[in-house]
């Protein structure tokens, strides 16, 4: 594995890069970084040339402002585009997981010609659903909670609105030093999460009409563990939208960290389908 760093406008952007073979760019989800991946990332390298980066303003890309900044869709998916042209993919192979899924949408959507396949996983733009103003409320109290009382309080309440999808962040102190300094990384990047991006994200809007006309590469996925969950639903409620099947991946809204080489497996079959 390498390692490397990209001069964006306003940041500079950490990534590395592992394997070969055509291009996978992986986007993680909020408050996550490049080391989500690692469970996946060594299946994937046998079949693709991976690279995954850490969000500006998370971990270890860095903001030319001198203080976190509100973080925007558009200006992610212009990161993972850049991304994509600096590393000489020309079109690749994109995954995205929760957050990063709403990346890789506005990728597909703005720059089409950028990516040959996308498998979005659990998208949380819950503005596309019947009961939008309900989710999006909801989302509201998360934050309102965050600011009243703390992260703890905030993520019991998140946790339990989204049925409780996600287990437990482990102790550093437990893990071996690359895992523990990502665990570490992003118990550090959740208040970034919960201010700058939580509202920000589940209220996007997906350009509709884009992602019909580019709908042979687009692949929505959700988890076996979540069906019938807040997590899943924007997911389905997409594919239905967008006339696509909906492909179920192991494990829940986590699954590449949950059970990473079933996972892996069968986003291989799914990117080369």
């Amino acid at each position: 594995m390498r390692e490397g760093a990209l001069r964006v406008p306003g940041a500079e952007l950490f990534y590395e890069v592992r394997g070969a073979g055509p291009m996978l760019l992986l986007v993680p989800g909020g408050g996550g970084d490049a080391g989500t991946f690692d469970g996946v990332a060594d299946v994937l390298a046998a079949h693709f040339t991976v690279v995954a980066a850490d969000p500006r303003g998370y971990s270890r890309s860095r903001l030319d402002a001198p203080g976190p900044v509100d973080q925007r869709v558009e200006t992610q998916s212009e990161d993972a585009a850049r991304l994509i042209d600096h590393l000489g993919g020309g079109s690749a192979y994109v995954f995205g997981g929760s957050d990063g899924g709403i990346v890789v949408l506005d990728l597909l959507a703005r720059h089409p010609g950028r990516v040959r396949r996308a498998v979005v996983h659990e998208p949380p733009c819950v503005a596309v659903l019947p009961d939008a103003a309900e989710q999006l409320a909801f989302f509201g109290r998360v934050y309102e909670i965050f600011r009243a009382e703390g992260v703890a309080a905030a993520g019991a309440y998140f946790m339990a609105g989204i049925g409780n999808t996600l287990g437990p962040m482990p102790d550093p102190a437990t893990l071996p030093p690359r895992a523990a300094g990502r665990v570490t990384r992003t118990l550090a990047n959740v208040p970034l999460f919960m201010e700058h991006e939580l509202r920000q994200f589940t209220a996007y809007e997906p350009d509709l009409a884009a992602l019909e006309a580019a709908a042979g590469r687009l692949v929505l996925a959700a988890g076996e563990e979540t069906r019938g969950r807040l997590p899943y639903r924007p997911a389905a409620e997409l594919a239905r939208r967008l006339g696509l099947e909906l492909t179920e991946f192991p494990g829940g809204h986590g699954g590449y960290t949950q059970r990473p080489a079933e996972f892996a497996e069968l986003l291989t079959r799914v990117l080369r389908d």
